[in-house]
């Protein structure tokens, strides 16, 4: 089902929910609601806000809440997260519940400041969070949390199940000796059943991404929640009276999912407005922490933002950067080397690198033209498309017209080169070295003026 599709389902269903029918009869009750959000990254911009808003979801409701975070809270790439030991993620974590009864579920950041997920679990339960994962200490055996909890919710309980991404690769170096993290969809086939078992109310978190999910999703309860995370994307889907959200990435929204007595669940977005009014909880904190660490390189400015920017149109106009710098027809760039859409007006170095993620080569390929539409198929998933058709690791892309010429050039990260199966979906392409420019370097040329 498309997105379109489902958020008119959506809004019907809400709105009949919303309505006490005539003669009498009562509206389906809300049994809970869940707040849900993944691949925070230490986004310092929008965490206080993010706070406030789920401050002001949960102030004086009526019915009972639960806040689920579903993977990398922290982010490496972050100098000032990585200079304060992760202070303000630490703190934003600690106020969750005293909000609501809130549930962690393992990514794979979650160690990026804390190397050993066993220190990063202990202190995570130190402040009263419950935290869920599949994952094992390669040394000894041992899972480094439950793989499943039970949470009071009212007159009512929520079973909560965890599992993380086994692509290896994108966990901290350091840690990854210790780390056995098993195929997501073998893993649920030979556990969700058992795990799930007995359970009133149902909610899978799996930081596996999409590829990983939908393995799991076949599996899944009539009934059930799950959330997924890892891709860094926003949309909502589906299945009987399931529902598979992801909820966004770096702190620009969250998602919540009500979960109705009949067993229905209707989900939506909220976006986060980083011009909003941070918790006085972590205002100053904040402001304090950002003052201390960041140097006057990092806060010099690059250059000026015409715009805002979304992600995916950030992701897109980073893509053309990188083709007129390579002399490209095409450029392309994965999903997560961007963190944040670009932010209108001056943009320091600490911004853009929120923006732009990682530096690299630039790669490019000569390809024939017919190829072209393909990629660009795969291309740009941040639009409303079939579940189906959602590959997980993704590009964002863009291309010029190219006419009848039999071949193309086009360019993109080492990265994405490295692992184009997973992001072109090919095996054959040979790329060689840009030698004259890196990634970021094409991007502020591509994105800012003086």
């Amino acid at each position: 089902m498309t997105n379109s599709l489902h958020r008119r389902r959506l809004f019907q269903m809400t709105a009949a929910a919303a309505v006490v029918p005539a003669f009498g009869a009562l509206a389906p009750s809300i049994a809970a609601r869940v707040l849900a959000m993944s691949d925070l990254h230490s986004a310092y911009e929008r965490t206080g806000q993010l706070l406030a808003a789920l401050e002001a979801e949960i102030a004086g409701a009526k019915v009972p809440h639960l806040i689920a975070v579903d993977g990398d809270s922290f982010e490496h790439g972050n100098v000032v997260s990585v200079r304060s030991e992760g202070v303000i993620d630490w703190a934003f974590l600690a106020e969750l519940p005293k909000l609501a009864p809130t549930v962690v579920n393992l990514g794979n950041h979650d160690n990026d400041l804390t190397p050993d997920l066993h220190e990063v679990v202990a202190r995570m339960r130190g402040l009263g969070l419950l935290v869920v994962s599949n994952i094992l200490d390669a040394r000894s055996g041992r899972p480094y949390a439950e793989a499943a909890v039970t949470v009071p919710l009212g007159r009512r309980s929520l079973r909560v199940v965890g599992a993380g991404t086994d692509s290896l690769n994108t966990y901290p170096k350091a840690s990854r000796d210790w780390l056995s993290i098993p195929e997501p969809g073998e893993w649920a086939r030979m556990n969700l059943t058992r795990l799930l078992d007995g359970a009133d109310l149902m909610l899978v978190m799996s930081h596996a991404g999409v590829a990983g999910d939908r393995d799991i999703l076949p599996l899944l309860p009539d009934g059930a929640l799950m959330i997924g995370g890892h891709n860094h994307l926003l949309f909502q889907h589906e299945q009987g009276r399931s529902a598979y959200v992801h909820t966004g990435s770096w702190s620009n929204a969250y998602t919540t999912a009500t979960l109705y007595d009949d067993g229905r669940i209707a989900a939506s977005s909220t976006a986060v407005d980083v011009n909003a009014t941070p918790s006085p909880r972590l205002a100053s904190l904040i402001a304090t922490t950002l003052a201390t660490h960041l140097t006057d390189e990092e806060k010099a400015v690059l250059g000026v933002s015409p715009r805002a920017m979304t992600l995916g149109e950030t992701g897109r106009a980073v893509a053309s950067a990188l083709a007129r710098v390579a002399s490209a027809d095409a450029g392309f760039i994965g999903h997560t080397t961007l963190g944040t859409g670009l932010p209108a007006g001056p943009v320091t170095r600490y911004a853009f690198d929120a923006v732009v993620r990682f530096d690299g080569k630039l790669m490019v390929a000569e390809v024939p033209t017919e190829r072209l539409a393909g990629f660009m198929a795969r291309a740009n998933q941040d639009r409303p498309m079939p579940l189906a058709e959602r590959s997980g690791d993704f590009l964002y892309g863009a291309a010029s017209d190219v006419g009848n010429r039999s071949s193309v050039r086009l360019v993109t990260t080492d990265w994405c080169a490295m692992n184009q199966a997973e992001y072109f979906g090919a095996t054959d392409l040979v790329f060689g070295e840009v030698p004259i420019a890196r990634v970021k370097a094409a991007a502020i040329e591509g994105l800012l003026t003086a």
